[in-house]
């Protein structure tokens, strides 16, 4: 049978295991003198039991570790006799690295009940704490980082994340191509590295650490750590010491004169690849005692993997914006092309938001008689497969207009495209513009009636400035969106006053974010009314005017806008003379002709006129019906119409050697400058026209 270890025996045994116990344990008197420690909490604090005997805690703690909520902790349960929790959150005094601590404190009694002590013991639940604080991190990463789709934002968030919580400094360097939008070629190897600073942030006043300006670019040498990192695809922990990381700072005299008196601890250089692709790299500095450890280096590639993946999200929307304005840059016009129907000035801005570019576009097209087509709209989505579709209605317009349709009827045969464009998708193409549609206004104005015919397909009205400054919406009939077929547009005509204003746009000039849908279109073309009301020096200056009034510093949409003044062709510049169904009158009709051709001071286009005049008339006279017109306009060109009663279109035809007639058309179309036929509401009109030397004034 064992011996019963005897009372000596026993307190022997209860002081080894103080004296070894695994966690801090400490002694304290009534008034918070050291008692005993074991020799972990010797260990903690980082001096031997007989030094701390005796004293008053926090003795022996140095001044840059709180030590408050302990010391209230050992009074309270000295007072209370009540045992007390309490989670400190400091470095240990042996230590540089903040710690979590769980303190229990319990009174120690006497036989009388009365407390003569108080035990303290401390428990290190750090690597819990510092688990936590990574999770915390990684978190606040995934809403924090990538909150925009732009490259230099996405590095700035960051940066502003890790510092000064992970680190004193850091910095986003990336390659130049990335940047671009475009895929980054891989680095030969041993070769220097051409960066693109992005971002850097600092716990310094003034950011000393930071030789490169945001948004300058600087080699790094192979050797240095960014370019290693780049290099190997791996981190790389360097500081103070390493031969490559010295030899890197003294290589560049700015770098060593910035970096002199700062001694770093630790440096991680993490590479910020993303689907395979090295972006660029992230350059972590510390200067605290503290080096970077390895759960610091596990924290940092995670960090570095979500931050390039929503560098990687940034660039190719930054791809995808680049070639989209490109394509819309190359889809819109350069400039208007010269006429004397209106004056005008246009602006397309794109939108700022992730959504991506959309497909609003403006055109100005000069038509037959002087008259001039004005268009904007809007195709449903946004992004490249919205500006090319914007593209083919474009052109759709264009060639639309060039056979001179009315705007209802141009928009008709629009509507149908769309449709067909639909159907294409709907059978496997890709979809259009994410969905089939689209707003388009086209008006006409005629200089010489003074008249302008507007049809809508779900595109906002014009607004009118008149010559008086009072303004007005036109009111039309709008009809359906582009696309969704069988139902009819309608055409407004209306009179307008020489030097009136016409402006056309799409609803992102207009829309209030703020508001209900309808409630802000209408507030937003009542604050574009009363910004066109004001004097401007120039239709240019009233475009940006418009834009700078209206429109956020961040735009949400595409805005289109198009302001036309217009002119007016006076009787001096149009002469109109109607004839009788009657063969004879073509010798007069030319004769009239001529006659003008001399007021006007252009007597070398009379041979032409003369012949265009005498094939339109007799081809008018033959083959029309009355009533019959003939009319010269005198603009930047000579134009030569002929008007009769009969829908019927000419055509041109190639006759034969022994053919009497059928060359009269072919003849009109070789001696002028272009030629055709646009139908009115009692017949049609053939035009030709002819090159002038223009007239000052025009």
């Amino acid at each position: 049978m064992e011996p019963t270890p005897g009372d000596d025996d026993r307190r022997a045994l209860i002081e080894e295991a103080f004296r070894q116990a695994t966690f801090s344990m400490s002694v304290f008197d009534a008034e918070q003198r050291y008692l005993r420690l074991n020799e972990t909490a010797c260990q903690v604090m980082g001096v031997d039991e007989g030094v701390l005997q005796g004293h008053v805690f926090p003795y022996g703690v140095p001044p840059d570790v709180d030590n408050e909520g302990t010391r209230a902790a050992l009074r309270d349960v000295a007072e209370t006799g009540k045992p007390f929790h309490y989670e400190s959150y400091t470095r240990a005094p042996s230590g540089i690295r903040e710690h979590a601590w769980n303190l229990e404190l319990w009174p120690v009694r006497d036989a009388a009940g009365e407390v003569y002590a108080v035990g303290m013991a401390a428990f290190d639940s750090s690597e819990q704490h510092w688990a936590r604080q990574r999770l915390a991190v990684l978190d606040e990463a995934a809403v924090s980082i990538g909150r925009s789709l732009d490259l230099v934002r996405t590095a700035q968030e960051f940066v502003e994340l890790v510092v000064p919580r992970f680190a004193d400094f850091a910095s986003v360097d990336l390659l130049e191509a990335v940047m671009r939008g475009d895929e980054p070629a891989d680095a030969a190897a041993g070769a220097d590295i051409v960066l693109h600073r992005a971002a850097h942030l600092s716990t310094a006043p003034g950011t000393p650490e930071a030789v490169i300006d945001r948004g300058a670019s600087d080699a790094y040498p192979a050797y240095s750590p960014p370019a290693r990192a780049l290099h190997t695809g791996r981190p790389v922990l360097s500081g103070s010491g390493d031969p490559d990381f010295d030899r890197w700072i003294a290589s560049a005299p700015a770098r060593a004169e910035r970096m002199r008196g700062h001694v770093v601890t630790s440096l991680m250089a993490v590479p910020l690849i993303a689907r395979g692709t090295t972006l660029g790299v992230a350059v972590l500095l510390r200067v605290r005692p503290d080096p970077f450890n390895d759960d610091d280096f596990t924290l940092a590639r995670e960090l570095a993997g979500r931050a390039a993946l929503c560098v990687d999200n940034a660039r190719r929307y930054t791809r995808e914006r680049t070639t989209a304005l490109a394509l819309q840059e190359s889809l819109l016009p350069r400039g208007t092309s010269p006429q004397s129907a209106v004056d005008a000035a246009c602006r397309y801005l794109p939108t700022d938001s992730r959504a991506g570019v959309g497909g609003d576009w403006f055109d100005i097209i000069p038509l037959s008689g002087a008259r001039v087509g004005l268009v904007v709209g809007d195709v449903v989505g946004h992004g490249i497969q919205a500006s090319a579709t914007m593209g083919r209605l474009r052109t759709a317009v264009q060639t639309l207009a060039d056979v001179d349709l009315p705007p209802d009827e141009l928009l008709a045969h629009l509507d149908d495209l769309v449709l067909r464009l639909g159907a294409d998708a709907d059978n496997g193409g890709r979809a259009v513009a994410g969905e089939t549609g689209a707003t388009c206004l086209y008006a006409v104005y005629d200089p010489v009636a003074r008249t302008l015919s507007v049809a809508s397909a779900g595109h906002p009205p014009p607004v009118l400035v008149l010559p008086d400054g009072s303004t007005e919406l036109v009111e039309i009939s709008v009809g359906p969106v582009l696309g969704v077929g069988g139902l009819p547009f309608e055409t407004t005509e209306r009179e307008l006053p020489e030097g009136s204003l016409v402006a056309l746009y799409t609803d992102g000039l207009v829309e209030d974010v703020d508001r209900a849908a309808g409630a802000a279109q209408d507030a937003g073309v009542e604050r574009l009314r009363q910004a066109l009301a004001r004097d401007h020096a120039s239709l240019e200056d009233a475009c940006d005017h418009v834009l700078v009034t209206l429109l956020p510093a961040h735009p949400r949409d595409d805005v289109a806008l198009v302001l036309a003044r217009t002119r007016a062709l006076d009787a001096h510049h149009v002469r109109v003379w109607d004839l009788p169904a009657n063969a004879e009158i073509v010798s007069e009709a030319r004769r009239l002709a001529s006659a003008q051709l001399d007021e006007w001071g252009l007597t070398e286009a009379a041979f032409v006129t003369e012949l265009v005049v005498s094939e339109l008339v007799t081809n008018a006279i033959r083959y029309g019906a009355e009533p019959i017109q003939l009319r010269l306009i005198h603009d930047r060109t000579l134009l030569c119409e002929v008007s009769d009663g009969n829908s019927t279109s000419p055509h041109l035809r190639r006759a034969r050697i022994t053919d009497e007639g059928g060359r009269g058309l072919l003849l009109v179309a070789q001696l002028t400058k272009s030629w055709g036929t646009r139908h009115t509401a009692t017949g049609k009109t053939i035009w030709a026209e002819q090159s002038l030397t223009p007239e000052p004034g025009f």
